[in-house]
């Protein structure tokens, strides 16, 4: 996907998360939102600290925030424990003052994102939580953040979903790319496999990737095994949203080829850094 067309989408879904968050009832922002543990105000509050973070390393500067949690616990840094602490540290502002954070911190970290030089925007990486990021995949994962994060609100605050065909796309292509590292993190490892995950409708695409770190399948390879499915359901496995035993019960995706492999996937694929 092209720089312009990154930036669009981010441009669009920032503004759709701002219609989510305009037409949610006052009353419900101390609502629990579909996020465990999490009001309404509290997803928003986690992401007015990431947003805020993102526009800094982008713009060059040290991430504020990341600082001081790290200042707060001994130099050391994780990505649950932080978010608890940035939401701990909004819990007593008004929503109102939250909500109008979060706006402030997108819009710079678009502004910053649409400032790179077009030269740089392949190629620049920044610090981000689990290590140094492309550039483009940080806007990426922006966008998966809005949506999902929208998607919790919308819940929370009793409105109707909202599936978008780039959002949701923009997350199953993240959870794909992130396969060998969330497949690490459990201890597996595939060197040598490859998957092809063939999604239809909203979100819908194809994607045939290597399950070894830094793998990619040669172009005439057959994969070892096949995902496939709605687009939508993929979308809220790798969210971690829905389990991947629900969807393939109710046979919105299906497994073929070596199912160990592909049940691993969908057990452990996952859209963001935890």
């Amino acid at each position: 996907m092209d720089r312009q067309e990154l930036l669009g989408i981010a441009h669009a879904e920032r503004a759709r998360l701002g219609r989510t968050i305009q037409y949610a009832p006052p009353g419900s922002w101390d609502a629990q939102s579909a996020c465990a543990g999490w009001r309404n105000r509290d997803v928003i509050a986690h992401l007015a600290a990431q947003d805020a973070a993102a526009a800094q390393v982008v713009g060059g500067e040290p991430a504020a925030e990341f600082g001081a949690f790290r200042r707060a616990n001994g130099d050391e840094f994780w990505v649950d424990g932080f978010n608890e602490w940035a939401i701990g540290v909004r819990a007593d502002l008004p929503a109102r003052r939250v909500i109008a954070e979060w706006g402030v911190a997108a819009d710079r970290f678009l502004a910053a994102a649409a400032a790179v030089p077009d030269e740089q925007w392949a190629a620049l990486r920044v610090p981000w939580v689990a290590g140094s990021i492309g550039v483009k995949y940080l806007v990426q994962s922006r966008i998966v953040e809005w949506w999902l994060h929208g998607e919790d609100v919308r819940r929370g605050a009793g409105l109707e979903g909202n599936l978008q065909h780039w959002p949701v796309y923009l997350v199953n292509d993240m959870g794909i790319r992130m396969l060998p590292y969330a497949l690490g993190l459990a201890g597996l490892s595939f060197p040598g496999r490859s998957l092809l995950v063939d999604l239809g409708g909203m979100g819908g695409g194809s994607w045939h990737w290597g399950l070894g770190p830094r793998e990619t399948p040669p172009e005439d390879k057959k994969p070892d095994a096949f995902i496939e499915g709605r687009a939508s359901a993929f979308a809220l496995v790798a969210g971690r949203r829905v389990a991947a035993e629900h969807v393939l019960d109710e046979g919105n995706l299906v497994i073929g080829g070596d199912e160990e492999i592909a049940l691993a996937v969908l057990e452990h694929v996952r859209a963001y850094v935890e």
